[in-house]
């Protein structure tokens, strides 16, 4: 069976555009044909010429006017992602945005119904959903072997200072809007998409040269679920593991590259009942509470097949998954919807913050 190559074109030949996307693309050219790109520096449209035998144009407008695409990706600066989609959408094309999709519940709403209306695709290009790890992490905890999950930490941190235009509140810039899309998606994910988590932020600008937040502490809760403790940060010169969970039967912790958790079974575990009185050892000495639990251990490292990167693994499953969304008409796995609900997290966290967001 051969499969169909759909045309796509790029609105950007930069640090996504060119090196994320098109990188990408070329490497599955059975299913995507880089039909096009759009950029307004000139030396990249040429580049894309050479690399990807391709038309190339100064803006994006002029593309769409001149190409027949089944696919258009939207790797254009932050702060135009809604405004360029939500057009994207009502000329009647799939779009692939790049995070953040929007800045506001709102604006995904307006995407949504857009998307709706035409009957075309909008997706959002945030691959680490099909991150290994966060694969193998989702996997241990429906075993139930952790028991119940008590609390949730991520963090993303190390120190850095920063001045480039993703630093600006005006370009959609700062730690949470720029890194935050991904450990923010994958924390909903275990949290549950079905109820809005109660939010507690602090944000700080410690390391950066502009108006956007470098520093973000984010508490997740709600009644029945797990607390999620998020944390990115620039200022951290000794930084922790990604991963900690914590569980009433054990715990996980780790990296992208490798995890390793441990847990005791129930029903191997001493009986034990609640006792009210001073406790006293077997010499009638003042005592702790002590048992003997039996530990079980169990590891995951990263394995790929050679030649392949983690991130050009996650990227590839984004673009199949699209592919048979536009295709075969399969669902998103990743949804605006879901999106909305980082977007609701999001604006809480500024508000919560009026020395940054006032």
């Amino acid at each position: 069976m051969t499969n169909k190559a759909l045309k796509v074109g790029i609105i950007g030949q930069g640090r996504s555009g060119r090196n994320i996307h098109g990188n990408l693309l070329v490497q599955i050219s059975e299913y995507y044909t880089i039909a096009a790109v759009a950029d307004s520096i000139p030396e990249r449209q040429e580049l894309a010429r050479q690399e990807y035998d391709c038309n190339a144009y100064a803006s994006w407008e002029e593309m769409v006017q001149n190409e027949e695409l089944d696919l258009v990706v939207n790797a254009s600066p932050s702060h135009q992602h809604f405004s360029i989609s939500l057009e994207l959408l009502n000329r009647g094309f799939n779009v692939l945005c790049e995070k953040p999709l929007a800045k506001t519940a709102e604006e995904v709403d307006k995407l949504i119904e857009a998307s709706e209306r035409s009957g075309k695709l909008i997706a959002i290009f945030q691959q680490s959903r099909y991150q290994h790890a966060f694969t193998k992490i989702r996997e241990v905890i429906e075993s139930g072997v952790l028991g119940r999950i008590v609390q949730v930490n991520f963090t993303l941190n190390g120190f850095a200072r920063r001045w480039d235009w993703q630093t600006l509140q005006s370009n959609n810039g700062g730690n949470l809007l720029n890194t935050g899309p991904h450990p923010v998606d994958q924390a909903l994910q275990l949290f549950g998409t079905d109820i809005m988590p109660q939010v507690t932020c602090i944000m700080d600008r410690a390391n950066t040269f502009g108006d956007a937040e470098d520093y973000v502490k984010l508490i997740m809760r709600g009644q029945g679920r797990p607390t999620i403790d998020l944390e990115i940060s620039s200022c951290c010169t000794y930084g922790r593991e990604p991963f900690n969970i914590q569980g009433t039967n054990g715990g996980l912790r780790g990296t992208a590259q490798q995890l390793e958790w441990k847990y005791f079974k129930s029903e191997e575990a001493p009986e034990q009942q609640l006792i009210k009185e001073p406790l006293f050892d077997k010499n009638g000495l003042p005592a702790y509470c002590n048992e003997t639990l039996i530990w079980h251990e169990d590891s995951w490292s990263l394995t790929l097949d050679e030649g392949k990167t983690p991130f050009e693994d996650m990227t590839e499953k984004v673009y199949m998954m699209l592919y048979r969304s536009i295709t075969e008409g399969t669902e998103l796995e990743i949804t605006p919807q879901q999106v909305r609900q980082q977007m609701m997290v999001m604006e809480e966290c500024r508000r919560q913050n009026p020395q940054i967001y006032g």
